[in-house]
Protein backbone atom coordinates (compact mmCIF):
# COMPACT_ATOMS: atom_id res chain seq x y z
CA UNK A 1 0.00 0.00 0.00
CA UNK A 2 1.37 3.39 -0.98
CA UNK A 3 1.74 6.03 1.75
CA UNK A 4 -0.74 8.96 1.66
CA UNK A 5 2.03 11.36 0.60
CA UNK A 6 2.80 9.13 -2.38
CA UNK A 7 -0.87 8.96 -3.35
CA UNK A 8 -1.15 12.74 -3.26
CA UNK A 9 1.63 13.18 -5.82
CA UNK A 10 0.29 14.41 -9.14
CA UNK A 11 2.13 13.98 -12.42
CA UNK A 12 1.86 17.27 -14.30
CA UNK A 13 3.90 19.03 -16.97
CA UNK A 14 5.09 22.60 -16.96
CA UNK A 15 2.47 25.06 -18.32
CA UNK A 16 2.27 25.15 -22.09
CA UNK A 17 4.29 28.12 -23.36
CA UNK A 18 1.40 29.43 -25.50
CA UNK A 19 -1.86 28.27 -23.90
CA UNK A 20 -0.70 28.29 -20.27
CA UNK A 21 -2.27 24.99 -19.22
CA UNK A 22 -0.55 21.93 -17.77
CA UNK A 23 -0.86 18.36 -19.06
CA UNK A 24 -1.59 15.60 -16.54
CA UNK A 25 -1.00 11.85 -16.36
CA UNK A 26 -2.65 9.24 -14.14
CA UNK A 27 -1.89 5.59 -14.81
CA UNK A 28 -2.35 4.94 -18.54
CA UNK A 29 -4.50 8.05 -19.01
CA UNK A 30 -3.22 11.42 -20.23
CA UNK A 31 -5.13 14.72 -20.02
CA UNK A 32 -4.53 17.83 -22.15
CA UNK A 33 -6.61 20.93 -22.85
CA UNK A 34 -6.49 23.61 -25.51
CA UNK A 35 -8.67 26.68 -25.97
CA UNK A 36 -11.87 24.71 -26.73
CA UNK A 37 -11.41 21.03 -25.87
CA UNK A 38 -10.22 18.50 -23.30
CA UNK A 39 -8.26 15.61 -24.83
CA UNK A 40 -8.05 12.26 -23.01
CA UNK A 41 -5.53 9.69 -24.28
CA UNK A 42 -4.98 6.06 -23.31
CA UNK A 43 -3.67 2.78 -24.61
CA UNK A 44 -6.21 0.08 -25.31
CA UNK A 45 -6.05 -3.33 -23.73
CA UNK A 46 -4.01 -4.58 -26.70
CA UNK A 47 -1.64 -1.61 -26.58
CA UNK A 48 -3.03 0.65 -29.32
CA UNK A 49 -3.05 4.42 -28.68
CA UNK A 50 -6.52 5.97 -28.58
CA UNK A 51 -7.90 9.38 -27.65
CA UNK A 52 -11.20 11.08 -26.91
CA UNK A 53 -12.15 14.76 -27.17
CA UNK A 54 -14.75 16.68 -25.15
CA UNK A 55 -15.90 20.29 -25.18
CA UNK A 56 -13.89 21.87 -22.34
CA UNK A 57 -16.99 23.39 -20.71
CA UNK A 58 -18.75 20.02 -20.62
CA UNK A 59 -15.60 18.34 -19.30
CA UNK A 60 -15.08 20.88 -16.49
CA UNK A 61 -18.75 20.78 -15.43
CA UNK A 62 -18.58 16.97 -15.20
CA UNK A 63 -15.21 17.05 -13.43
CA UNK A 64 -16.62 19.57 -10.94
CA UNK A 65 -19.43 17.17 -9.98
CA UNK A 66 -17.06 14.19 -9.68
CA UNK A 67 -14.74 16.14 -7.37
CA UNK A 68 -17.51 17.95 -5.46
CA UNK A 69 -19.56 14.81 -4.86
CA UNK A 70 -16.61 12.61 -3.85
CA UNK A 71 -17.24 10.37 -6.92
CA UNK A 72 -20.90 9.95 -5.87
CA UNK A 73 -22.91 6.71 -5.67
CA UNK A 74 -21.89 4.42 -8.53
CA UNK A 75 -20.77 5.72 -11.92
CA UNK A 76 -20.13 9.29 -13.05
CA UNK A 77 -20.07 9.22 -16.86
CA UNK A 78 -18.70 12.44 -18.33
CA UNK A 79 -20.25 11.31 -21.64
CA UNK A 80 -20.71 8.03 -23.56
CA UNK A 81 -16.97 7.29 -23.43
CA UNK A 82 -15.17 8.54 -20.30
CA UNK A 83 -15.99 8.37 -16.60
CA UNK A 84 -15.43 6.95 -13.11
CA UNK A 85 -16.97 4.31 -10.86
CA UNK A 86 -16.86 4.69 -7.08
CA UNK A 87 -15.93 1.70 -4.91
CA UNK A 88 -15.83 3.91 -1.76
CA UNK A 89 -12.14 3.28 -0.97
CA UNK A 90 -10.93 3.23 -4.57
CA UNK A 91 -12.21 4.55 -7.90
CA UNK A 92 -12.20 3.05 -11.40
CA UNK A 93 -11.31 5.42 -14.22
CA UNK A 94 -12.52 4.12 -17.55
CA UNK A 95 -12.73 4.94 -21.23
CA UNK A 96 -15.20 2.92 -23.27
CA UNK A 97 -15.71 0.25 -20.59
CA UNK A 98 -19.45 1.05 -20.45
CA UNK A 99 -19.86 1.73 -24.16
CA UNK A 100 -21.20 -1.39 -25.88
CA UNK A 101 -19.54 -0.64 -29.22
CA UNK A 102 -16.11 0.23 -27.82
CA UNK A 103 -16.23 -2.75 -25.46
CA UNK A 104 -17.00 -5.12 -28.33
CA UNK A 105 -14.15 -3.60 -30.38
CA UNK A 106 -11.69 -4.11 -27.51
CA UNK A 107 -10.59 -0.45 -27.45
CA UNK A 108 -11.74 0.26 -23.89
CA UNK A 109 -9.64 0.62 -20.75
CA UNK A 110 -10.46 0.52 -17.03
CA UNK A 111 -7.92 1.15 -14.28
CA UNK A 112 -8.44 1.31 -10.52
CA UNK A 113 -6.85 3.96 -8.27
CA UNK A 114 -6.93 4.68 -4.53
CA UNK A 115 -9.46 7.45 -3.96
CA UNK A 116 -6.81 9.83 -2.60
CA UNK A 117 -4.71 9.47 -5.74
CA UNK A 118 -7.44 10.10 -8.33
CA UNK A 119 -8.93 12.89 -6.19
CA UNK A 120 -5.58 14.71 -6.01
CA UNK A 121 -5.13 14.52 -9.79
CA UNK A 122 -8.70 15.58 -10.59
CA UNK A 123 -8.54 18.51 -8.14
CA UNK A 124 -5.37 19.82 -9.77
CA UNK A 125 -6.78 19.45 -13.30
CA UNK A 126 -9.92 21.31 -12.21
CA UNK A 127 -7.92 24.10 -10.58
CA UNK A 128 -5.45 24.52 -13.45
CA UNK A 129 -7.99 24.33 -16.29
CA UNK A 130 -10.75 26.53 -14.74
CA UNK A 131 -10.17 30.20 -15.55
CA UNK A 132 -11.12 33.11 -13.31
CA UNK A 133 -14.25 33.93 -15.31
CA UNK A 134 -15.79 30.42 -15.32
CA UNK A 135 -17.81 28.70 -12.58
CA UNK A 136 -18.45 25.03 -13.50
CA UNK A 137 -21.15 24.73 -10.79
CA UNK A 138 -23.23 27.64 -12.17
CA UNK A 139 -25.92 27.69 -14.84
CA UNK A 140 -24.57 28.70 -18.28
CA UNK A 141 -26.37 32.08 -18.10
CA UNK A 142 -24.80 32.80 -14.70
CA UNK A 143 -21.12 32.36 -15.53
CA UNK A 144 -18.45 33.41 -17.99
CA UNK A 145 -16.82 31.38 -20.73
CA UNK A 146 -14.65 28.28 -20.17
CA UNK A 147 -12.84 28.88 -23.48
CA UNK A 148 -9.57 30.54 -24.34
CA UNK A 149 -6.06 30.64 -23.00
CA UNK A 150 -5.08 30.46 -19.34
CA UNK A 151 -6.57 33.38 -17.42
CA UNK A 152 -6.14 32.95 -13.67
CA UNK A 153 -8.05 30.54 -11.42
CA UNK A 154 -11.45 30.37 -9.72
CA UNK A 155 -10.50 28.47 -6.57
CA UNK A 156 -13.36 29.84 -4.40
CA UNK A 157 -15.97 28.55 -6.87
CA UNK A 158 -14.49 25.07 -7.29
CA UNK A 159 -13.86 24.53 -3.57
CA UNK A 160 -17.35 25.45 -2.30
CA UNK A 161 -18.21 23.29 0.70
CA UNK A 162 -21.18 21.07 -0.06
CA UNK A 163 -24.06 22.00 2.27
CA UNK A 164 -24.75 18.96 4.44
CA UNK A 165 -27.12 18.90 7.40
CA UNK A 166 -26.44 16.34 10.11
CA UNK A 167 -30.13 16.26 11.20
CA UNK A 168 -32.11 19.06 9.56
CA UNK A 169 -31.43 22.46 8.01
CA UNK A 170 -32.13 25.30 10.45
CA UNK A 171 -32.14 23.12 13.57
CA UNK A 172 -30.11 24.56 16.43
CA UNK A 173 -26.43 23.69 15.95
CA UNK A 174 -27.03 22.39 12.40
CA UNK A 175 -26.71 23.87 8.90
CA UNK A 176 -28.03 27.45 8.83
CA UNK A 177 -30.82 28.66 6.58
CA UNK A 178 -29.77 30.61 3.47
CA UNK A 179 -30.17 34.38 3.51
CA UNK A 180 -29.02 37.58 1.81
CA UNK A 181 -26.61 38.10 4.72
CA UNK A 182 -25.03 34.68 4.07
CA UNK A 183 -24.48 35.60 0.42
CA UNK A 184 -27.44 33.58 -0.88
CA UNK A 185 -29.94 35.91 -2.59
CA UNK A 186 -33.08 34.54 -4.24
CA UNK A 187 -32.23 33.23 -7.70
CA UNK A 188 -33.68 35.02 -10.74
CA UNK A 189 -35.70 31.90 -11.61
CA UNK A 190 -37.48 31.80 -8.24
CA UNK A 191 -38.38 35.46 -7.67
CA UNK A 192 -42.02 34.47 -6.96
CA UNK A 193 -41.21 31.91 -4.23
CA UNK A 194 -42.57 33.01 -0.78
CA UNK A 195 -39.84 33.43 1.83
CA UNK A 196 -41.96 33.22 4.99
CA UNK A 197 -41.15 30.49 7.51
CA UNK A 198 -43.64 28.11 9.21
CA UNK A 199 -44.80 28.85 12.78
CA UNK A 200 -43.63 26.40 15.44
CA UNK A 201 -45.33 25.93 18.83
CA UNK A 202 -43.52 22.98 20.50
CA UNK A 203 -44.41 21.86 23.98
CA UNK A 204 -41.90 22.98 26.65
CA UNK A 205 -38.88 20.68 26.66
CA UNK A 206 -39.18 19.82 22.94
CA UNK A 207 -37.91 23.11 21.49
CA UNK A 208 -34.82 21.43 20.02
CA UNK A 209 -36.65 18.30 18.82
CA UNK A 210 -39.51 19.78 16.77
CA UNK A 211 -38.51 21.72 13.69
CA UNK A 212 -39.76 22.94 10.31
CA UNK A 213 -38.45 25.26 7.62
CA UNK A 214 -39.50 26.60 4.22
CA UNK A 215 -37.82 24.14 1.82
CA UNK A 216 -38.98 26.06 -1.28
CA UNK A 217 -37.51 29.26 0.17
CA UNK A 218 -34.25 27.45 1.01
CA UNK A 219 -33.91 26.07 -2.52
CA UNK A 220 -34.83 29.37 -4.17
CA UNK A 221 -31.55 30.73 -2.76
CA UNK A 222 -29.29 28.02 -4.21
CA UNK A 223 -26.39 29.50 -6.18
CA UNK A 224 -25.45 26.26 -7.95
CA UNK A 225 -27.15 23.73 -10.23
CA UNK A 226 -27.30 19.92 -10.28
CA UNK A 227 -25.71 19.72 -6.85
CA UNK A 228 -27.86 17.81 -4.33
CA UNK A 229 -27.24 18.56 -0.66
CA UNK A 230 -28.49 16.96 2.53
CA UNK A 231 -31.34 18.99 4.07
CA UNK A 232 -32.53 16.26 6.45
CA UNK A 233 -30.89 13.06 7.63
CA UNK A 234 -32.51 10.13 9.44
CA UNK A 235 -29.95 7.34 9.82
CA UNK A 236 -29.12 6.47 6.15
CA UNK A 237 -32.18 8.24 4.73
CA UNK A 238 -30.95 11.40 2.99
CA UNK A 239 -33.24 14.08 1.56
CA UNK A 240 -31.13 15.77 -1.11
CA UNK A 241 -33.05 18.55 -2.91
CA UNK A 242 -31.41 20.62 -5.58
CA UNK A 243 -32.09 23.20 -8.25
CA UNK A 244 -31.60 22.24 -11.89
CA UNK A 245 -31.07 24.34 -15.01
CA UNK A 246 -29.77 23.36 -18.48
CA UNK A 247 -28.18 19.86 -18.65
CA UNK A 248 -27.05 17.50 -15.88
CA UNK A 249 -23.33 17.56 -16.78
CA UNK A 250 -22.94 13.81 -16.24
CA UNK A 251 -24.82 10.58 -16.87
CA UNK A 252 -25.22 9.08 -13.42
CA UNK A 253 -25.01 5.26 -13.27
CA UNK A 254 -26.83 4.13 -10.15
CA UNK A 255 -25.51 1.50 -7.77
CA UNK A 256 -28.79 1.67 -5.82
CA UNK A 257 -32.34 2.90 -6.38
CA UNK A 258 -32.68 6.69 -6.50
CA UNK A 259 -36.04 8.43 -5.98
CA UNK A 260 -36.99 11.74 -7.66
CA UNK A 261 -39.83 14.13 -6.70
CA UNK A 262 -40.29 17.01 -9.17
CA UNK A 263 -41.13 19.97 -6.93
CA UNK A 264 -41.50 22.62 -9.63
CA UNK A 265 -41.36 23.08 -13.41
CA UNK A 266 -40.12 20.23 -15.64
CA UNK A 267 -37.16 17.93 -16.32
CA UNK A 268 -36.81 15.43 -19.19
CA UNK A 269 -34.66 12.38 -18.43
CA UNK A 270 -32.83 10.08 -20.85
CA UNK A 271 -32.45 6.65 -19.23
CA UNK A 272 -30.17 3.88 -20.53
CA UNK A 273 -28.58 0.59 -19.50
CA UNK A 274 -25.62 1.54 -17.30
CA UNK A 275 -23.32 -1.14 -18.74
CA UNK A 276 -23.91 -0.69 -22.47
CA UNK A 277 -25.57 2.71 -22.87
CA UNK A 278 -28.51 1.10 -24.73
CA UNK A 279 -31.52 3.46 -24.43
CA UNK A 280 -34.22 2.32 -21.98
CA UNK A 281 -36.69 5.18 -21.56
CA UNK A 282 -37.46 8.88 -21.92
CA UNK A 283 -39.10 10.19 -18.73
CA UNK A 284 -40.68 13.66 -18.67
CA UNK A 285 -41.34 14.79 -15.09
CA UNK A 286 -43.63 17.75 -14.35
CA UNK A 287 -44.33 19.44 -11.03
CA UNK A 288 -45.82 16.88 -8.62
CA UNK A 289 -44.47 13.80 -10.48
CA UNK A 290 -42.40 11.11 -8.77
CA UNK A 291 -40.08 8.53 -10.35
CA UNK A 292 -37.46 6.03 -9.28
CA UNK A 293 -34.28 5.22 -11.17
CA UNK A 294 -33.39 1.51 -10.74
CA UNK A 295 -29.89 0.39 -9.86
CA UNK A 296 -29.23 -0.93 -13.38
CA UNK A 297 -29.72 2.36 -15.24
CA UNK A 298 -27.83 5.55 -16.09
CA UNK A 299 -29.70 8.82 -16.53
CA UNK A 300 -29.16 12.40 -17.69
CA UNK A 301 -31.62 15.28 -17.18
CA UNK A 302 -32.59 18.39 -19.18
CA UNK A 303 -34.25 21.30 -17.37
CA UNK A 304 -35.43 24.07 -19.77
CA UNK A 305 -35.75 26.56 -16.90
CA UNK A 306 -34.56 26.50 -13.30
CA UNK A 307 -36.54 23.85 -11.43
CA UNK A 308 -36.59 22.18 -8.03
CA UNK A 309 -35.99 18.45 -7.64
CA UNK A 310 -36.04 16.43 -4.42
CA UNK A 311 -33.73 13.42 -4.57
CA UNK A 312 -34.04 10.73 -1.91
CA UNK A 313 -31.05 8.47 -1.32
CA UNK A 314 -30.61 5.38 0.83
CA UNK A 315 -27.01 6.05 1.77
CA UNK A 316 -26.37 2.76 3.54
CA UNK A 317 -22.74 1.76 2.88
CA UNK A 318 -23.84 -1.90 2.73
CA UNK A 319 -26.59 -1.45 0.16
CA UNK A 320 -24.46 -1.55 -2.99
CA UNK A 321 -22.92 -4.85 -1.91
CA UNK A 322 -26.31 -6.28 -0.90
CA UNK A 323 -27.56 -5.51 -4.43
CA UNK A 324 -24.44 -7.05 -6.01
CA UNK A 325 -24.97 -10.22 -3.94
CA UNK A 326 -28.65 -10.43 -4.83
CA UNK A 327 -29.71 -9.73 -1.24
CA UNK A 328 -31.47 -6.46 -2.15
CA UNK A 329 -33.45 -5.64 -5.33
CA UNK A 330 -32.29 -3.38 -8.18
CA UNK A 331 -35.81 -1.97 -8.57
CA UNK A 332 -37.94 0.04 -6.13
CA UNK A 333 -40.99 -2.23 -6.41
CA UNK A 334 -42.00 -5.45 -8.20
CA UNK A 335 -45.53 -5.82 -9.55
Amino acid sequence: MNAPTELAKVIASQPDATLGYKDFQLGSFGFRRDEYFAHIAWKTRDGRPLSHTMDIGSFLRALMRDVGWGFFYGGVNFDDVFGTVNHYSSVDMQAGAFNGTMKAAGVDLLENFPTEQIRATFEQILNDWTNACFDPFAAPQETGTPYGRKNGNNTPAITRARELASRCVGLKGDLNLRSDERGAPVNRGFADVPQDQPELHPEPGFENEVHAFNLFGFLSRSQVTWNPSFTSVVKHSYMCPTTEEHILPIMHSNDRVEWFFQMSDEIAWDCADKNTGKPLARVIMKAGDMAAMPAYCRHQGYSPKRSMLLVWENGSPKLVYEIQNGEAPEVPVSF
